[in-house]
């Protein structure tokens, strides 16, 4: 066969594959559909098998999909056919056999884990990507048990504090001791509602996020949290239940609908933290840099999946209905249900002496016992030319930041932890 007539051929081939991939997405590229209807028809055609552009049937999986609609829409139906160096196939078979063996072989073993096998065994091996197509096809991409892999569709609130989604997030040291972050994020914009880090993981630092978010942003109709011990304390139930808002736990081991603020630590990590280093000598400082940066860098920077800025987004719903203060100071009380019983008497009563105005939850930010005796090395004298010169070459956050005001839509500042 000469050149021209082998171009022909797979000009031919890349058409027929275009035409295909048209009539696949077609409906569901419909711009007059909402996200959500557009979720459900690409779920629906993930999930059953399509006659092939030759006669093959077909299953195409839902990333696939979404990135053929957005290929048709960025560039109509040229942008649907592959190079046509991509129509044949371009990877040795008894590489692609040796894969498939020992995908057979341990049906746990994933794309990338045999990528490194047969890098050691043969010294090359085609992209995890290339061989997950080639696992598709022979029907290999299913669990250890035989059953194919569950399938998560996506999810996202109809409107502006509809949803707020709740974690922690593991972080760094401050002042020498490791800090969390209490964060919680409107689904439908991805704009951050609370966040704020503090020194415990328990239920007075998420109240402490939580009580300003509430007063400046609004109540939620619901709160999307996993199980953590303090997700599920008492004291969230009653504010919840106080304010009328529903709190949906997710279930164990099932992480759909918990993408999103995943992804949003994933950031933080790579453009906050990064930024920060292992350790910062202040508490307040952090709380003050994290605020600079969601309000002047994440709020007003578009989101990839929505297409705006998380900020804008939420305040196209605005305004919100906002809690009074004393009901907000009501809901985050503190209660105990106590039994009374008839007992014998015990004497004259006689005043307690208070010595610790506290409820046993709210452990103190600063530890009680003494610090230890000075040795004479003043070691923040060491490094603070070292975090001078360093702060040279890093984003100082703090010049960004503007003097706080009362301004609609943004959050107030975390109050600061002694």
């Amino acid at each position: 066969m000469s050149g021209t007539e082998e171009e022909r051929r797979r000009a031919a081939r890349a058409e027929q594959v275009a035409l295909f991939r048209y009539q696949l997405i077609r409906e569901a590229a419909d711009p007059g559909l909402s996200t959500r209807q557009r979720g459900r028809l690409v779920r629906e055609l993930a999930a059953r098998a399509h006659p092939g552009p030759f006669g093959q049937p077909v299953r195409v999986s839902r990333p696939t999909i979404d990135r053929w609609i957005r290929a048709w829409r960025s560039g109509g139906f040229a942008a649907l056919a592959p190079p046509a160096r991509q129509v044949t196939l371009r990877t040795d078979a008894q590489v692609l056999e040796l894969a498939a063996g020992l995908k057979r072989e341990r049906p746990g073993r994933t794309a990338a884990q045999i990528v490194r096998i047969l890098r050691s065994q043969c010294g090359w091996a085609p992209s995890a990507r290339t061989l997950l197509r080639h696992f598709d096809r022979l029907e290999l991409n299913t669990r250890p048990d035989g059953r194919p892999p569950e399938v998560f569709g996506r999810f996202e609130a109809a409107a502006p504090n509809e949803r707020w989604t709740g974690d922690a997030l593991h972080g760094p040291r401050a002042a020498g001791r490791k800090v969390y972050l209490f964060c919680f994020l409107d689904d439908h914009s991805r704009a951050v509602m609370a966040g704020r880090w503090g020194y415990f993981e328990d239920t007075i630092r998420l109240a402490a996020a939580l009580r300003p978010a509430l007063a400046s942003r609004g109540v939620p109709a619901s709160l999307y949290v996993d199980n953590g011990s303090a997700f599920v304390d008492a004291a969230l139930k009653r504010a919840a239940a106080r304010l009328g808002i529903k709190i949906i736990h997710s279930a164990p081991g099932r992480p759909e609908g918990r993408g999103k603020i995943e992804r949003y630590f994933r950031t933080v990590r790579e453009e906050f933290l990064v930024e920060i280093g292992e350790d910062i000598d202040d508490l307040a400082k952090l709380n003050r840099l994290f605020t600079a940066w969601v309000e002047t860098v994440y709020h007003r920077r578009a989101h990839s999946e929505t297409g705006q800025p998380p900020l804008e987004r939420w305040l196209a719903g605005a305004p919100f209905p906002t809690p009074s203060p004393a009901q907000l100071a009501e809901a985050f009380l503190w209660a105990e249900h106590r039994q009374v019983r008839r007992g014998k008497p015990y004497g004259l009563a006689i005043p307690r002496q208070i010595r610790r105005h506290a409820h046993p939850k709210a452990r103190p930010e600063q530890p009680d016992t003494p610090p230890p005796a000075a040795t004479g090395v003043d070691y923040l004298s060491i490094i603070a030319a070292e975090h001078a010169a360093a702060q040279q070459r890093r984003i100082n956050y703090g010049a960004l930041a503007t003097p706080a005001t009362s301004q609609p839509g943004q959050a107030a500042a975390p109050a600061e932890e002694s």
